[in-house]
């Protein structure tokens, strides 16, 4: 049955180990508060942490849906004890919100994120390009979905807009309610490949989900008429088997997605902005106002719009600020670097105060 969920010859490397002290290979297909629903060959059933994995596991390896993981069976009827995590291919994660930070794990090893925007007064491309660069830092491929594009005349029009800021990711507008535009996605649903649903409450996740399915396998809700946003109605993590053999995983709707990526996936998702980088006159421009700056040309002659310049830098700026709180080296050289400004600019101060007073 695991065969069926994405168990592969690189997983049954991984876990010869673990085979040989007796335990059985499962995937995580639910997460609760301190209970997981498994997969396994002799089906599903509910599994625990043991007492050494709970003591011995780092901060961000507890499981979360869409993991392999070691377990023996105990009990009867049987439960899972879950004694080892199985090494990651990809993990797509947020910066916790509010001041405790850190990493929030929410899907591993996925293979493809569909990022669900709908097509309507909530559609937030500011909010789409942070989807983009999680994306991409997480491992898994990117496939912009727009929904509910039959409330629109001109849909393609506004996936257009969508193209623009996709950094190459592939862009398919649909409507779940009437069927048009949903066998687009028949590409990357194919047998074994897990795709996580991703997006704001109201984007049509979990309407999707039921489409694909063939039946209704979550709640779906209104959206508020006052601002075309929606309400939660997928309250956890779950993975699903699609009729075509594909994994998919919805997750709740996410208001904040605080980044944890790294720069490399900031410069994939803007490669318009980094390929126009390479062009300034200077090497070290600061795309200010330096003559020859190909950023500002562009954006004055409006072939890179300043709202997606001011995006890239806030984003920028938002993953140094998390690179200095979870390396105390880098924040101790940032503060090191700013002290040393600051003590350069009282000394000229000083010095301006003197030749006044002369």
């Amino acid at each position: 049955m695991i065969t069926e969920f994405g168990w592969s010859d690189a997983l049954r490397t991984a876990f010869a180990p673990f085979e040989a002290q007796g335990c059985i290979p499962a995937r995580v297909t639910a997460q609760h508060r301190g209970l997981w629903r498994l997969i396994t060959d002799g089906g599903e059933l509910n599994g625990r942490l043991t007492g050494r994995f709970t003591s011995a596991a780092a901060p961000g390896e507890h499981p979360v849906v869409g993991d392999w993981l070691a377990a023996t069976l105990e009990g009867s009827p049987p439960e899972a004890h879950i004694h080892a995590l199985l090494p990651r291919r990809t993990l797509f994660a947020r910066r916790a919100a509010g001041d405790r930070g850190g990493a929030q794990n929410v899907a591993a090893n996925v293979d493809v994120a569909f990022l669900v925007a709908a097509l309507n007064a909530d559609l937030n491309l500011r909010r789409l390009e942070r989807y983009l660069v999680a994306t991409r830092d997480s491992g898994a491929e990117p496939v912009i979905v727009l929904t509910k594009a039959d409330l629109l005349d001109d849909p393609d029009a506004a996936a257009a807009e969508v193209v623009a800021i996709a950094g190459g990711a592939a862009v398919v507008a649909l409507s779940a309610k009437t069927g048009v535009g949903l066998s687009a996605l028949a590409a990357w649903l194919q047998p074994g490949v897990t795709v996580a649903l991703l997006g704001s409450s109201g984007a049509g996740k979990s309407t999707l989900l039921n489409a694909l399915a063939g039946t209704a396998l979550m709640d779906t809700g209104d959206i508020r008429e006052s601002d075309a946003r929606g309400r939660h109605t997928t309250t956890h993590r779950e993975l699903f088997r699609l009729p075509s053999g594909a994994l998919l995983v919805d997750t709740p709707g996410m208001r904040e997605l605080g980044l944890l990526a790294v720069d490399d996936a900031l410069d994939a998702s803007f490669d318009d902005v980094t390929a126009l980088m390479g062009m300034c006159r200077f090497s070290n421009c600061t795309h200010g106002a330096e003559p020859g700056c190909a950023i500002q040309d562009a954006i004055a002659d409006k072939t890179l719009s300043g709202d997606r310049w001011q995006a890239y830098l806030k984003l920028q700026r938002e993953l140094a600020f998390a690179a200095r709180k979870d390396d105390p080296a880098i924040e101790a050289t940032e503060r090191a670097k700013w002290k040393q400004i600051h003590k350069g600019q009282r000394a000229k101060y000083k010095h301006r105060a003197r030749n006044q007073e002369e």
